[in-house]
């Protein structure tokens, strides 16, 4: 497998059981593989290799800080990884597989690399709600990180052709199965003490959890930045090169429009382009569309992009934390 610091001939493969068989054959020889989940597509390693590891974050420009989730095919694979509570039990038994990844106290026998932990004494896991994906993971036989297959910051991408902008010549291959069905990555628990904490609010709303639950979600404890519980949590990532404009109630003539809803702003004709996250106001649709729609916004050549509010109920806090993540000032 050749080194992610030479130009790799990048494939992309529709998929298939002869594709995942190709996949799982680089990816257990230490390559780079994007492949679709129910959320965005990931970029999958061998979990357990460092080596591994680290071509990942050096093909994203991923800092090692910031760890990675790990995959598994089901929940029996889980728990040879975290140790599970009482909360982090009923929390798969609902949620898996789906768009939930919870945080744990890694097993005294934890077989994933510390360089995907970035270190810490915790491991972030779920399992994925994708044929294409739980195909992957089976016929590799072993846990995969995942993060977006995107440059580190980046907007996350959606289809495989966003992969292949990102990320040509950086990673051996991609699974092609389409646009993602939830469009947004999954939501961040950590299951760690009696109190349940929400990292990142993602593709399973906070009110679901709390009903399985049975109480609020907490607030996480305060972190360093340069030391993030899970992914996910820098405030500066997702974002578009245009610079991102929240809460528009207006839009120049050199900006473009990221609408939701059916009333635009006035002269909203005269921006350089609008798309609308979800015409009838679903914050599920808005959901899908929020990843590919700053995306085609991103290439109009647009001064800015000037983003309409989304309402925070459901999905709809998950959409405001990544524009709010989107819009931040870079580092």
């Amino acid at each position: 497998m050749q080194h992610n610091d030479s130009i790799l001939d990048t494939r992309t493969l529709t998929a298939s059981g002869p594709a995942i068989a190709e996949a799982a054959r680089i990816v257990r020889a230490g390559g780079l593989v994007a492949f679709p989940t129910e959320t965005v597509y990931g970029l999958g390693t061998v979990a357990t290799s460092g080596a591994a590891v680290a071509r990942l974050y050096a093909a994203k420009g991923r800092p090692t800080f910031n760890p990675l989730i790990v995959h598994v095919a089901d929940p029996a694979a889980a728990r040879g990884l975290g140790k599970f509570n009482a909360a982090a039990l009923a929390l798969a038994g609902a949620f898996w597989p789906g768009p939930l990844t919870l945080v744990l106290p890694k097993t005294d026998d934890c077989p994933v690399s510390d360089l995907a932990t970035a270190g810490l004494d915790t491991v972030a896991v779920r399992a994925p709600d994708h044929p294409v994906a739980h195909a992957l993971i089976e016929a590799t036989g072993r846990p995969l990180v995942a993060p977006s297959a995107n440059r580190s910051g980046r907007v996350s991408p959606t289809t495989a052709a966003h992969v292949a902008a990102d990320l040509g010549g950086r990673i051996d291959l991609v699974l092609d199965a389409g646009p993602t069905r939830v469009g947004v990555e999954s939501t961040i628990v950590a299951c760690l003490s009696e109190a349940t904490a929400l990292l990142r609010p993602g593709g399973v709303a906070r009110a679901a959890i709390e009903q399985i639950l049975g109480r609020p979600l907490t607030a996480p404890a305060p972190a360093r930045a340069d030391a993030p519980q899970a992914p996910g949590m820098l405030a500066s990532h997702y974002a578009p090169a245009t610079p991102l404009r929240l809460d528009a109630d207006r839009v120049g003539a050199d900006e473009a429009l990221l609408a939701f809803g059916t009333s635009l702003p006035p002269r909203a004709d005269r921006a350089v382009a609008v798309l609308n996250l979800s015409p009838a106001g679903d914050v599920v649709e808005a959901a899908a569309n929020l990843f590919a729609h700053l995306r085609a916004l991103d290439r109009t050549g647009a001064r800015a992009i000037a983003a309409m509010s989304v309402p925070r109920e459901g999905l709809g806090e998950a959409i405001n934390d990544r524009l709010a993540r989107a819009a931040a000032p870079r580092p």
